[in-house]
């Protein structure tokens, strides 16, 4: 592939719901562009973003993955991006490549969650972008339905410039109500439309639309609309200098028609990727930081080289792979550019232009171009690679925590050795998953955006590293706590043969507020236990609380105040009075009203609004309360506070509840009192364990 001058360059991102054909159109795309592809789908495998084992054995797109088309003597960088909630991160980190987006909307489904949730991600981004109704060769499919679907939620601005001809399987062809021509597709799927006149049935459509088209380009142009004033009407060529400037200025989003599986309008999509989206240097600079001050760099070929990262792939077999967009500058093979991040060194061997899996070398790629390269050494997605005479970091995109967690064991040691190298290197690809050991809990947590999302890393970890791990849910760290105060003596006294053990202490609990943690004070006046056993009270207090008292869980949220004692000039020790301390603490745990804490969850549920009856219910059933709730569009927002024990399995239930319409995301919010029925359950499931653990080493 040739190199391409950055005015000739368009960085298009696929964006839409789950299952609206985003990768069958990228396949469409290519196939016209006479690209080496084929048409199909991605539970069919073989297409060139579609390459994934997961992907074709889940039947739907984890990942961004990156192609190339050449029309009209321009680059088209494809970014064909994951549709359903869980990858959803994924699209937005990718959408920092892009420089517009089309928004693919299924011609029977019409505008769905994540279409929302990816109209949002590219207002962020303040991307230009049409819609993209596709599909609309398949049964109850209607083009109407779904223009007005599409209108409800993004409004009036959302404009067709075409219509179809025919519907459902009869579906053959795209009315360009611009141009007032016709395209024609033969069942071949080749993508060339033979232009025509407009049937006789679709004038009169094909009038009103175009009359349409033209009073919104007018609105917005003073001298357009003066124009269609004086006349009546607007001459092709201003109608289309006005949509090229209106879809750039994000007053107009057009809406076009399309069958990514017959091949249906690709040609003209592409044409109006060319014509009307920018190219990367009309989307103005990139702004970032140098030295802490603000800065930016121009998109263009003459200022320094700096390049960001917004994907990384872990192959197996290549080693880091590593998307990029060139910001500014012209990045050359072989060429050394220093991440901003770490201050490192990174020698950019064998660039190149990406097809799916596949990276083709090129000398250079120019300022606003999309490449790949393999084998950096420490650069990661959210990094910035740039000439040290222009170092500036740009910022990495935000994603939010993930929403669920589960524990994660290897099945065998040899596994287990393996294990942590293995996952962090997935880490590496998917910025959005989280890998730790819990504290408390002592167990190794993998979280991601739901279920689907960490079997897919287990099923990866299996394929890639050949690391068996088990996933089992994880245990709930509660906490335990007072509600009383309480003024003990704890006295440990042993003699035998020679020296004894002497030690004395009265000590006083209280309760702190939540999140108070553990206060210790001295109080000890006239000497009654000397200063140098102090600590040793507060260390066996420590090391008590640790252990729990009802069910074995840690205490806090307590102040413990030692105020007297006495000791014994040859007897006493650290020691003794750490046991002497102990003592004192159990015996005021028994006093100060122990209770069972538990960690209560911030959730956000996003859903249809129908539902939002069914959700509360729910929620309410689960021992939440709802803190808020909010629409939006179509879609209503809950907000509520859930204990953790009753979120593990939400995901299952949520899909059940809503047919996959709906997301949450949650995160801790803080320790609560746990009922006095489930604390009796918790605290007895505990003793019994405990029992059971003492049995097994006897």
């Amino acid at each position: 592939m040739r190199v391409y001058e950055t005015n000739d360059i368009r960085d298009v991102a696929l964006v839409g719901h789950g299952h609206s054909g985003k990768t069958s159109l990228t396949a469409a795309l290519l196939y016209t562009a006479g690209a080496t592809a084929k048409l199909g789908r991605v539970d069919e495998g073989g297409t060139i973003t579609d390459y994934d084992d997961e992907e074709i054995q889940r039947k739907i797109t984890i990942s961004t993955a990156v192609a190339t088309a050449e029309w009209n003597k321009k680059k088209i960088n494809i970014l064909d991006t994951p549709g359903f909630n869980i990858f959803i991160n994924d699209t937005k980190a990718s959408l920092a490549g892009a420089d517009s987006a089309f928004v693919v909307v299924d011609g029977v489904a019409g505008v769905e969650v994540q279409t929302e949730t990816v109209w949002e991600f590219a207002e962020e981004f303040r991307l230009p972008r049409a819609i993209i109704i596709n599909k609309l060769d398949r049964e109850r499919a209607s083009f109407e339905r779904s223009l007005e679907s599409v209108q409800s939620v993004f409004g009036r601005t959302a404009i067709p410039i075409h219509l179809p001809m025919g519907s459902e399987r009869n579906f053959k062809g795209v009315v360009d109500v611009i141009r007032m021509r016709s395209y024609t597709y033969t069942p071949d799927g080749n993508g060339k439309g033979t232009e025509g006149d407009i049937p006789e049935d679709m004038t009169e459509a094909a009038k009103s639309a175009h009359e349409a088209v033209i009073e919104m380009v007018a609105e917005g142009k003073d001298e357009l609309m003066e124009e269609y004033f004086e006349k009546g009407t607007l001459p092709v060529e201003h109608i289309l200098e006005g949509l090229h400037e209106a879809v750039r200025e994000h007053r107009i989003y057009p809406v076009l028609c399309a069958s990514s599986l017959h091949n249906i309008g690709t040609d003209l999509i592409s044409n109006f990727a060319v014509d009307n989206f920018p190219n990367p240097a009309e989307r103005g600079p990139w702004k970032g930081s140098w030295n802490g001050k603000d800065a930016e760099h121009l998109v263009r070929d003459n200022e320094p080289a700096s390049i960001y990262v917004f994907k990384t792939l872990a192959d197996p077999f290549a080693g880091r792979v590593t998307y990029f967009k060139v910001v500014s500058g012209v990045v050359k093979n072989d060429g050394h550019l220093i991440n901003a991040r770490n201050s490192t060194d990174e020698r950019l061997a064998h660039i190149g232009t990406l097809s799916g899996k596949t990276i083709s070398p090129v000398t250079e790629l120019h300022a606003g171009d999309i490449g790949g390269v393999a084998k950096l050494k420490e650069t990661l997605t959210g990094d910035t690679l740039a000439e040290r005479t222009g170092l500036i970091t740009y910022p990495p995109v935000h994603l939010p925590e993930p929403s669920i967690a589960y524990a994660i064991s290897a099945k065998t040691r040899n596994d287990e050795d393996r294990m942590g190298n293995a996952i962090h290197k997935i880490l590496e690809e998917d910025p959005s998953l989280r890998f730790y050991r819990d504290p408390q809990t002592k167990e190794f947590l993998l979280a991601g955006n739901g279920q689907q999302h960490v079997e897919i890393i287990v099923s990866r970890l299996k394929k890639r590293y050949n690391v068996d791990v088990e996933l089992h849910a994880p245990k709930i760290p509660y906490r335990e706590t007072i509600r009383g105060q309480a003024e003990v003596q704890g006295r440990h006294k042993k003699q035998t043969g020679g020296h004894g053990q002497f030690g004395d202490c009265w000590i006083r609990l209280e309760p702190l507020a939540r999140g108070g943690k553990f206060e210790f004070a001295n109080e000890v006046f006239g000497g009654a236990v000397p200063k140098n056993f102090i600590p040793a009270i507060e260390k066996g207090i420590v090391e008590t609380a640790e252990r729990g008292f009802l069910a074995g869980y840690p205490v806090v949220d307590f102040k413990c105040t030692v105020y007297d004692g006495s000791y014994h000039d040859v007897d006493s020790s650290e020691m003794a009075f750490k046991l002497a301390a102990r003592k004192a603490f159990k015996a005021a745990m028994e006093q100060a009203k122990p209770a069972l804490l538990e960690p209560v969850m911030n959730v956000e549920v996003q859903a249809p609004v129908e539902f939002a009856g069914d959700l509360m219910g729910d929620m309410n059933g689960r021992r939440g309360r709802i803190s808020g709730m909010d629409t939006k569009g179509g879609m209503q927002i809950i907000k509520a506070h859930v204990p953790m024990s009753e979120m593990l399995n939400y995901q299952n239930d949520l899909i059940s509840m809503t047919q996959g319409r709906a997301s949450f995301h949650m995160q801790f919010d803080h320790y609560d009192y746990v009922p006095g029925l489930q604390a009796e359950k918790i605290i007895a499931a505990a003793k019994s364990a405990k029992t059971g653990e003492e049995e097994e080493e006897d």
